[in-house]
């Protein structure tokens, strides 16, 4: 075994001897039907601690010849595969963690000096007779005419260079032509495989290496289940640590990926494993999958405040989506001509879900909304701060019954976020449910909830372990009057569409006056059991 070349099983092993190991051996029956096809090229790009690395370790034990790595196989689920055997530790595979090479040397041209350097040496320890020069494409040419031994090349943290070198754009060219030279129709290449969070870069109209088939956060193709934790491998972990699932939601879910099969397209709900896994080990909910990277990345981006940028991101803080058009992104994080490009930016890194059916995006679950909160705590983003410390006092009126409280709260919220133009009941909406930002520390917030007779505006339910908490329906009603809403509520049956809650119901009827730009506010008591 060597270092890079056919390294072995031991990375793999550990995650495996972990406490929490998500079984994703399935991936290799993907990898497997594209050996030797056109679809041999394949780039993963997915936010950090999505279980990137992992795969790669995986990838390397499964295929690297040298050693018998079928006893750590045995009882995952690849094992049961047709193609299991069939490609079974039959390959030369080179695992590369770039990173490594570009924070060891000074520059480019540096990098892939050593990185050559280090590959032809262990080529030539194992292929002495057929080595006999430095130029890695030549070696590896003549390696696979003499012997007809193909080769697998794993790439982690691909695209470390753009992320480090972001306004290089001679290195970043360098290093794209040197990827393409190595690995482009090249006939010793078996798999070409790259992970990354960035898509490939592209210059102009074409890509370096537009040979990679790329699956991302913006387009999943049939990778959706394989990077991250799809729902019931959660759930499955949830009933193992005693953890509740709808928690673990709250906090972790939100990534809607398409995966596109042959028969149909599956939406599977991704979580972040990092997080997942630190939660379920110390049995306590908290923002683990930030801790790898402060605020002070996200908060780069957001202070740009380009092209209505601020808007958008109040808009989903208060719970809304916002659509996007994802093609003028060039794949860096540099190159901004909209507001797009930034918020497109954010998908791949993680800060953002991308729903490809609407086009719009989101942002996904509550450890990722504090780490906007913090970001714009340390930013000139003042009033909407504000808004967010004083949604807990407005929370506290309405279980108090306070319908004054609640109204000059709204107003205060109104007033403070003068950035959210009032036309609308939609726009009223957006304004209550940041106003209330609060309430998601124990209710589930759902805008537009079908029921029986129509969309209750807004409903607060409370998560299961947050059941002594009242349920809420509020009704939004403009230039109307607040006793109507409540009336509304009443009379379509709203609260039929809480049949599963039973406990302490308050229902809330909020009505904007054009003329006077004030907030009314009606707030009752009722005792909803089924």
């Amino acid at each position: 075994m060597g270092i890079y070349l056919n390294p072995g099983t031991i990375e793999f092993q550990e995650s495996i001897n972990s406490e929490i190991y998500v079984d994703k051996t399935m991936l290799i029956e993907r990898t497997n039907a594209a050996l030797r096809t056109k679809q041999k090229y394949m780039c993963i790009s997915r936010p950090r601690r999505f279980g990137k690395s992992m795969a790669v370790d995986m990838l390397a034990a499964y295929y690297g010849k040298d050693y018998d790595s079928a006893p750590l196989f045995d009882g995952l689920e690849i094992s049961h595969c047709e193609t299991f055997s069939t490609h079974l530790n039959k390959y030369n595979v080179f695992k590369i963690n770039m990173q490594e090479f570009l924070s060891m040397t000074q520059n480019v041209d540096e990098m892939l000096k050593v990185l050559q350097k280090r590959l032809i040496k262990e080529l030539k320890y194992n292929y002495p007779e057929y080595v006999d020069c430095d130029n890695l494409v030549f070696a590896m040419q003549d390696i696979f005419s003499y012997t007809g031994q193909s080769f697998i090349v794993l790439i982690d943290e691909w695209d470390c260079l753009f992320r480090e070198y972001k306004q290089d754009e001679e290195a970043q060219r360098k290093y794209l032509d040197f990827l393409r030279v190595w690995l482009k129709d090249k006939a010793y290449i078996a798999l070409a495989y790259m992970t990354g969070i960035l898509p490939i870069k592209k210059y102009g109209t074409h890509s370096a290496l537009n040979m990679f088939m790329e699956y991302s956060m913006t387009d999943p193709g049939n990778m959706a289940e394989y990077f991250g934790f799809t729902e019931k491998e959660v759930e499955n972990l949830c009933i193992e640590y005693g953890m509740s699932i709808e928690e673990t939601k709250a906090w972790y879910n939100g990534y809607g990926l398409y995966s596109h099969n042959k028969q149909e397209d599956i939406l599977y709900s991704i979580y972040n494993p990092k997080s997942v896994v630190e939660a379920m080990l110390r049995h306590r909910f908290g923002n683990y999958w930030n801790q790898t990277e402060t605020y002070e990345a996200l908060k780069i981006y957001i202070q740009m405040n380009m092209d209505g940028l601020k808007e958008a991101i109040i808009e989903m803080l208060a719970g809304n989506s916002v659509r996007i058009n994802i093609g003028t992104f060039h794949n860096d994080m540099t190159t901004f001509a909209t507001r797009d490009d930034i918020l497109t930016l954010l998908v791949h890194l993680g800060y953002l879900t991308y729903d490809v059916e609407k086009e719009s995006v989101r942002i996904p679950n509550k450890e990722v909304a504090q780490e906007y909160i913090n970001a714009i705590s340390t930013m000139g983003w003042k009033e909407v701060i504000s808004s967010i410390k004083n949604s807990r006092k407005l929370l506290e009126a309405l279980w108090n019954l306070d319908s004054d409280k609640v109204a000059a709260g709204v107003d205060k919220a109104h007033e403070e976020i003068s950035i959210l133009q009032y036309n609308d009941e939609n726009s009223l909406s957006c304004t209550i449910s940041l106003a209330f930002y609060f309430a998601r520390e124990y209710y589930t917030m759902i805008r537009e909830l079908p029921t029986g007779k129509g969309f209750a505006d807004i409903c607060l339910i409370p998560r299961k372990l947050h059941m002594d908490k009242p349920a809420v329906i509020i009704e939004l009603k403009w230039d109307k009057s607040a006793s109507g809403a409540i009336a509304q509520i009443k009379e379509k049956k709203y609260i039929d569409a809480l049949s599963e809650y039973q406990g302490n119901l308050l229902l809330a009827g909020i009505n904007y006056d054009k003329k006077t730009k004030k907030h009314s506010c009606l707030v009752e008591k009722v005792d909803y059991k089924k």
